[in-house]
């Protein structure tokens, strides 16, 4: 075939120029992140070294109240970083010295890439546990993770103690994700660490405190590994783990979603023990390989969703459907939502402060550029939520070597900054971006903390306000992928006003009380209530439409299905009262055995709009697999190239 070189051009400016147009069609015009990493953290040897850096973890590392950024280097020292007011800059306060009270968070020896922190003795102050993955991409490592408490004047390694070494209880496998779990609801967390298994080297593990074997006044902390008593001991290729109320009302659950495997949803037993239903659920995607993951509320129904991006696979946005039946989920990501990318950190917040949240998908450029990308998923009165993509802005990073990525308020204007790390498969600094929307916007920020005072990772937080209902937030204890966010619970408010708030402990203790609006841009703390006196406020909460004040004086649904006359019309008089409103439907008569679908318009088999969802998500992971021959044909082949690559260039997937 011959080739006409001025129609070629002519044709691929064409198609250059549709790219152009779908894309501005797809996308807001006005970008939501701009850069400020020249201003706030410019790279240099000290506090942004070019390296290879991996997973994030936002806590308070230095005891004074403010947050800081712990971030994992693979191929260099892991960083503690911390906004200085004064100078307006992000700096490393795990200065290489020894005399430094920081100075063994550097750890040169260890290649880290996963990073959480919790309060797993009750001392109030958070633990800091790092997974290092050090000559192995799956099974037996050659060195092992390190727990850091602050202890002595300095921060110190428990897992190299005596009584923990005799334990034999160091995790010495290369892992991926790790997060904070309040198994028992005791305010002492836990450890979960998403091992990679080699066959059947390398379970998934559990390390807590053994509380009768320790004495933490004198600082003697014995570690013990419950994996197997918990029943979360599972051998898979274990990539990200998030953890909260997922399908317990305020007990902590946990959702793994793996590689190779089907993907892991532990309902929590009511005693600390876990029974996988990921299958029941519908969320085990076994032909997909799972990063980053995250929880959220999208269609303010109560029930918590998740979120997750496939590697090269379709993402997921699984809503957990508001029947009585058994808990379920059903993926509503749009095509361009689910469109297959090297993804790395998920993260799901509020960065305009519009009321609304938004679906940040950090990726990796492998083999050959690939953007990040934002969406808005906004709620609907009586449908799915509606998923817009929003053009990401300077946070696009097309190049980038994304690793990790994590949200915080550094600066303390009320707007989430969003700090993204590379690495892997080339050295580069970490980034760090503003948001450039929504600055008039209100906003409320909610720290819960736990009988011991230190962050209530896994409480579950709710907001209500005059115009728009309640608002739940569930404090990170591990999410993104290797990453762990911010512990507090970020609302933004739009020109709506909070009227009550409401905190839920792992427990099932919780705290109710009214809000002003000069309450609205402040930060808020909460403490656990000792006594009933202080969970419960004298003065009368507002919960907003659609909900009211029970006896208890918290915001319980209002029924509005029970009223007379009836809130429907005649012709759809059937009223199933939901979360927060109701819905109508027509009187539609089914035989045995079948009911009517949700508009009342014809009889489908009991179950089977579950397993219609169900189906159509494997045929996607199919369809997917298919088309992405090229990139996709054989994670198997994947594999073994990583871990060649890996022996040759010091990266790890």
């Amino acid at each position: 075939l011959g080739y006409n070189k001025d129609k070629g051009l002519v044709t691929m400016s064409a198609w250059i120029l549709l790219l152009t147009v779908g894309l501005s069609w797809g996308q807001r015009t006005e970008p939501m992140f701009a850069s400020v990493t020249q201003s706030v953290f410019p790279p240099d040897y000290e506090n942004n070294p070019t390296q290879l850096n991996y997973g994030v973890a936002v806590t308070d590392v230095d005891g004074d109240g403010d947050l800081e950024m712990f971030v994992t280097g693979y191929n260099g020292p892991n960083l503690v970083l911390k906004y200085d007011k004064f100078k307006k800059r992000l700096v490393n306060i795990a200065v290489d010295n020894r005399s430094s009270p920081y100075y063994a968070l550097r750890d040169r020896q260890g290649n880290a890439i996963g990073v959480t922190a919790c309060d797993i003795d009750g001392d109030g102050r958070e633990e800091i546990y790092v997974l290092n993955t050090n000559n192995a991409f799956s099974g037996r490592a050659t060195y092992t993770d390190k727990l850091f408490k602050f202890r002595n004047g300095r921060f110190e390694d428990l897992l190299n103690d005596d009584i923990n070494e005799h334990r034999d209880v160091a995790n010495r496998v290369a892992g991926r994700s790790v997060a904070c779990v309040d198994r028992k609801g005791t305010g002492r967390y836990s450890i979960y660490i998403a091992n990679y298994a080699s066959g059947t080297v390398g379970p998934h593990a559990l390390i807590e405190m053994d509380e009768s074997s320790s004495d933490p006044s004198k600082g003697i902390i014995a570690l013990s590994n419950v994996a197997e008593q918990a029943g979360v001991n599972k051998f898979t290729g274990g990539r990200g783990v998030v953890v909260g109320p997922i399908l317990s009302q305020t007990l902590p659950d946990i959702f793994c979603d793996n590689e190779y495997s089907p993907n892991f949803l532990f309902r929590n037993n009511g005693d600390g023990t876990f029974t996988d239903v990921a299958a029941q659920a519908g969320v085990d995607d076994p032909m997909q390989h799972g990063r980053g993951v995250t929880l959220a509320d999208f269609n303010r129904d109560g029930k918590t969703d998740i979120i997750y991006g496939n590697w090269n696979g379709p993402h997921r946005l699984f809503l957990q459907l508001s029947n009585n039946r058994k808990q379920r989920f059903k993926d509503i990501a749009t095509q361009k939502f689910s469109m297959p990318s090297p993804v790395r950190t998920v993260i799901a917040a509020d960065f305009d402060n519009d009321n609304e949240l938004e679906v940040f998908f950090n990726n990796i450029a492998y083999r050959g550029p690939s953007a990040n990308r934002l969406f808005r998923v906004s709620r609907r009165e009586h449908g799915d939520p509606q998923i817009e993509e929003l053009n990401v802005g300077e946070a696009a990073e097309p190049e980038g070597r994304g690793t990790g990525a994590a949200v915080t308020d550094f600066d303390g204007d009320g707007q989430l900054d969003l700090l993204v790390t590379h690495g892997e498969s080339a050295a580069q600094p970490i980034s760090v971006y503003r948001v450039i929307q929504g600055s008039s916007n209100k906003w409320l920020r909610v720290i819960p903390r736990t009988q011991f005072g230190a962050f209530a990772r896994g409480a579950k937080v709710i907001v209500y306000t005059k115009r728009n209902g309640p608002h739940m937030r569930i404090i990170d204890g591990g999410s993104g992928y290797l990453c762990e966010m911010e512990p507090v619970a970020h609302f933004g408010l739009g020109k709506d006003v909070a009227t009550s708030v409401e905190v839920f402990w792992p427990d099932g203790r919780s705290v109710a009380r009214a809000l002003q609006p000069s309450e609205m841009n402040k930060v808020m703390e909460i403490y656990y209530p000792e006594n009933e006196e202080e969970a419960t406020q004298v003065v009368e909460i507002e919960c907003g439409p659609g909900f009211e004040v029970n006896e208890n004086g918290r915001c319980t649904d209002q029924d509005e299905c029970t009223q007379f006359p009836s809130v429907c019309p005649s012709e759809r008089p059937v009223c199933t009262n939901t979360y927060g409103s109701f819905k109508c439907r027509a009187n539609k008569r089914c035989n045995q055995g079948y009911e009517p679908n949700d508009e009342g318009t014809a009889c489908v088999a009991l179950g089977q709009c579950l397993k219609l969802c169900s189906d159509l998500q494997r045929y996607q992971s199919l369809q997917v697999r298919n088309l992405n021959m090229n990139s996709n044909i054989s994670h198997f082949q994947d594999q073994i190239m990583q871990t060649v690559y890996f022996y040759f260039t010091s990266a790890v997937f």
